[in-house]
């Protein structure tokens, strides 16, 4: 059939490959490819549609506008992670297109989707769907709901999506694409993006606008403060005595380091980071004092607690950052927050300057000029930076035995890695001890996915960093409980021949939880590896899962070693390799961790027959006692 004048006859599938080709994000005059490759799993539900007009785009790209790299990986959520990892890298500028089958493989991706969302980082998924005719119901994979038929499992990606929607006709794909990339590329709005696509329309041809295909330039919006809002944050601003910053995401995603310590360094501000914000400022600078809240450190935690305007910047404010709302606690603080999603904003009853970190902290600076804090609170400010950053170099290099604390593996590789590589963590007692005691030097340095704590997140997140990133040298921490949740990407990692190093922590068990359940009454219950005859409660024989030689047989090189010396020189080894490689050492299950300066909100049974749980119970209540809401 010869398609009408200004059309080209494809498949939905086919036009939805020629569309992704060719659109770019934009900022700052700098322009990108936006959807870089495609991670796609195949089944019946996508592999004659989709994945048939991606090996048509690999046998031709120049008819699609250029090609779309593809990589076969072997997890659905894992694939998700790793197209998050490669947009947290780029600053959310770029990202990857995930594509899997109905049913199973779409529901794999939907945890997925949720950290992307919860990080407010673009993924684009494309899970396939039943059919639209509904001829052929029910499907291989389909669930059906006697309620209607109008919904597939696809439905559960509605709650943990920024955009969602079913693309049940060719008509309705490309004003689909327009709200999909408007999302993506949408500081404020952006998250994970779902196009559900029912697998006989993936196949279906139509005779689509060849003007859909141009190239097309979304450019990322720099929105600047409004005058009112900005005056009114100077006023807080120099009426206060003892002002914070706290640098979350948004600072890093807008490239506002430069300006941050501009400002930090015109005013005498400190300034504190989240999990999300460490590196936006330098860890030597003056006024960075480090990780703030329940895994925060004693510097900022001390001056947060005294702080009498906090000065948020990119930040979401979870629940580690306030301490569960007791870390702020001057009955006089008020609250400064500028971010680019009002809804973060208005927290804790901001003043709110809903506008982009850079162009707000440059217009900051000039209008505060000549302003600095006092000088008996810049004493006070060099002070507990120079106390904590002694008491975090000490629980950095403990020199524990005979078996290494973790955080003396993670003093080393502070150490060993240099500015622009990057180190990954998401889940375990790892991200506490690092936010506390990792001195990040630039803003790509320090890579801890802590919105959504998702263990698995590391090992495919260490795929999509190196993608984004590939002169850096990429270290994803890994502890053995998260290994276990989801390894397999290791494979399409030595599939790829991508270099990687991972650093497997082994200790046998959950030892962030285990800590949490030991202070909190339930004495580490289930929180350790055991053998079938062994209680929940005795150490039993250590179970006998090989993770070094399970690794092995992913493909990739493993040193083991049980001294941080040994470890030093592992690393130096696998630096100097060209393959991925894995550093397997022991440390403890029962730390030592960095000193505590804060509290987080874990409720304890308010009754019950175990002495250390109603013992937990008061200490429990005590706590709570300073929780308020800031307003």
């Amino acid at each position: 059939m010869t398609a009408p004048s200004g059309t080209v006859r494809l498949t939905v599938g086919q036009a939805l490959i020629r569309f992704l080709v060719n659109q770019y994000s934009e900022r700052d005059g700098a322009e990108h490819r936006l959807i870089a490759g495609a991670f796609g799993i195949f089944g019946h539900g996508n592999v004659c549609g989709v994945g048939q007009a991606l090996l048509q785009n690999e046998l031709d790209p120049a008819a699609d506008g250029g090609e779309l790299p593809y990589i076969m990986p072997r997890n659905e959520q894992g694939m998700v992670h790793a197209a998050a990892a490669f947009a947290k890298s780029t600053n959310r500028m770029q990202t990857w297109a995930c594509t899997s089958s109905i049913g199973p493989g779409a529901l794999n991706m939907v945890t997925g989707a949720a950290l992307a969302t919860t990080n407010r980082l673009p993924v684009l998924l494309l899970p396939s769907d039943q059919f639209a005719t509904r001829v052929p119901d029910p499907v291989l994979q389909q669930v059906e709901n006697p309620q209607t038929l109008d919904t597939s499992v696809n439905d559960a990606f509605r709650c943990v999506a920024a955009f969602f929607d079913r693309v049940n006709r060719p008509e309705q794909l490309f004003p689909s694409l327009l709200q999909a990339f408007r999302t993506l590329t949408d500081p404020a709005d952006t998250g994970a993006v779902v196009l559900a696509l029912p697998q006989d329309v993936q196949a279906e041809a139509f005779d689509f606008p060849v003007a859909m295909f141009r190239k097309r330039v979304w450019h990322v919006r720099r929105t600047p403060a409004d005058t009112a809002s900005l005056d009114r944050a100077v006023e807080l601003i120099r009426a206060a005595e003892r002002p914070l910053v706290v640098a979350g995401g948004g600072a890093i995603y807008s490239a506002a380091s430069q300006e941050l310590r501009e400002f930090a360094a015109a005013t005498g501000i400190p300034v504190a980071d989240t999990q999300a914000g460490k590196g936006a400022i330098n860890a030597d600078h003056p006024q960075s004092v480090g990780g703030v809240g329940s895994t925060g450190g004693a510097a900022a935690n001390h001056l947060a607690e005294r702080a009498d305007l906090v000065v948020g910047v990119g930040t979401r404010y979870s629940d580690f950052t306030t301490a569960s709302h007791t870390q702020f606690k001057n009955p006089a603080v008020t609250f400064v927050n500028v971010n680019v999603r009002a809804f973060d904003a208005v927290k804790h009853s901001a003043e709110m300057v809903v506008a982009d970190a850079r162009e707000t902290l440059a217009a900051l600076t000039a209008a505060l000029d000549g302003h600095t804090v006092s000088p008996e609170y810049a004493a006070e400010v060099a002070a507990q930076k120079a106390a904590w950053d002694a008491a975090s170099y000490a629980a950095s290099h403990t020199g524990h035995g005979p078996i290494p604390a973790q955080t003396d593996v993670f003093g080393a590789l502070n150490e060993l890695m240099g500015d622009d590589d990057v180190m990954i963590n998401a889940a375990g007692s790892m991200p506490g001890d690092l936010q506390a005691l990792w001195r990040a030097r630039t803003p790509v340095q320090y890579h801890v996915e802590y919105a959504f704590s998702c263990m698995g997140y590391e090992i495919p997140a260490a795929l999509g960093v190196k993608l984004a990133l590939p002169e850096s040298e990429v270290v994803a921490i890994v502890g053995d409980g998260t290994y276990q949740m989801l390894p397999m990407e290791l494979a399409t990692i030595a599939q790829e021949g991508v270099k990687v190093i991972f650093v497997l922590l082994q200790n046998y068990g959950f030892a962030s939880i285990g800590a949490l359940s030991e202070s909190h009454g339930s004495q580490r219950f289930g929180t350790r590896y055991r053998t079938g005859g062994s209680g929940h409660l005795q150490e039993g024989v250590k179970l006998g899962v090989d993770i070094a030689q399970n690794a092995r047989s992913w493909g990739i090189d493993v040193i083991e070693v049980s001294t941080i010396d040994e470890f030093k020189e592992a690393y130096r080894s696998a630096a100097a390799s060209d393959r991925a490689t894995m550093i397997h050492i022991e440390t403890d299950l029962c730390g030592p961790n960095p000193p505590s300066s804060s509290w987080w909100d874990v409720p304890v049974a308010e009754v019950s027959r175990i002495e250390s749980t109603a013992r937990a119970r008061a200490e429990y209540v005590t706590g709570r006692a300073s929780q308020r809401h800031y307003c």
